[in-house]
């Protein structure tokens, strides 16, 4: 395990149980635990995204700012539901933020997961092509988009621009050197997981994945890791992939620790339904003394073959909080699995 980040889906809910209780809490507070996690040696502040829910929805002015604000921390997002986005224009908001933060971006994409509303994408325009489903409509933004990212010219120019125009055809601007390579795709099955492989983008396996051997979720990501790793040499990419698991870990360090997840680490992995048609398996929540947390997640096959842990938290209890959790996995559970 080379590099450990947050993950935060950014909740808010006017209650007088949250401690984020509006739009500008979630945002303000995501951009204040980032800045607290470079402090304390973490190496990634990562966003999931979604729409019309109480949650963060529009990734790039929030990754901007924690660009803005910090120096060395990773900033990304795990995941972006293409089945919303124009390619070309997160393009250029993508470009913006890399370069406001010195090229650290990381961007998860993916086909995104059940949303709030009843086909949400349409609400912003789009619609998959005759016979596409949902899916591929995603798959086709994504690769409109990786395309884009490469920096080559396909728009021929004015020949009466406004302003002077440099020789040959024109690209998306701002371009943001390298942030090809930084884009990665969330993946449920093994074989999105190939297809992201084919298409050189790093892989993000979350807490729930696709249940196709009916195995505990770490054994059916560290298949499906070894499937990608292996799709990936095979199409011949000369750089190394990266590939993230994520897991939810609360070291049981002080009474609000046992308050808030005592029982948690009880409950083994579950199955549901994401959609009427697919099973999947959730992973548990660990949650333990430190040296039994240790063991546990000595065990987890999936984070041994990932090369980044993203860890899920409850943002709505707060930055202060939320950075007492990562401090007590940095400090006495991540050095055991050979962080740093």
């Amino acid at each position: 395990m080379k590099k450990i980040g947050f993950l935060s889906f950014g909740h808010w809910a006017p209650s007088p149980q949250s401690g984020t209780r509006s739009a500008s809490d979630a945002l303000l507070q995501s951009i204040d635990l980032a800045v607290e996690a470079e402090r304390l040696g973490l190496d990634g502040a990562y966003f999931r995204v979604h729409h019309f829910a109480r949650q963060i929805g529009s990734p790039f002015p929030l990754l901007a700012a924690v660009g803005a604000r910090t120096q060395r921390i990773e900033i990304g997002t795990a995941v972006i539901d293409m089945r919303y986005e124009n390619p070309l224009y997160m393009a250029e908001d993508a470009g913006a933020a890399d370069l406001i933060a010195g090229g650290r971006l990381q961007l998860g994409i993916s086909r995104g997961s059940p949303e709030q509303v009843i086909d949400g994408w349409r609400y912003f325009g789009y619609a998959p092509a005759e016979g596409e489903t949902e899916a591929d409509m995603a798959r086709r933004h994504a690769e409109r988009f990786l395309d884009v990212l490469r920096g080559e010219g396909f728009a021929p120019p004015n020949p009466r621009p406004m302003f002077q125009n440099p020789p040959g055809l024109l690209r998306v601007e701002p371009y943001a050197e390298g942030l090809r390579d930084r884009i990665w795709w969330g993946s449920s099955s093994n074989a999105t997981a190939v297809w992201a492989a084919q298409h050189g983008m790093n892989l993000q396996s979350s807490t729930l994945k696709t249940d196709e051997s009916g195995e505990p979720l770490h054994l059916q990501q560290a298949a499906q890791i070894r499937t990608y790793l292996e799709a990936w040499r095979e199409a011949g990419h000369e750089r190394e992939p990266r590939v993230s698991v994520s897991r939810s870990i609360f070291p049981l360090m002080d009474a609000r620790d046992r308050m808030y997840f005592g029982d948690a680490g009880e409950r083994g992995d579950q199955i549901g339904m994401i959609d009427a048609e697919t099973r999947a398996v959730f992973g548990r929540t660990y949650a333990a003394e430190p040296d039994v947390l240790i063991e546990q997640l000595r065990q987890d096959e999936a984070i041994a073959a990932a090369d980044t842990l993203l860890l899920t938290i409850p943002n709505q209890l707060g930055v202060a909080y939320n950075a007492h959790v990562l401090e007590a996995i940095l400090t006495h559970v991540a050095p055991a699995l050979g962080w740093r």
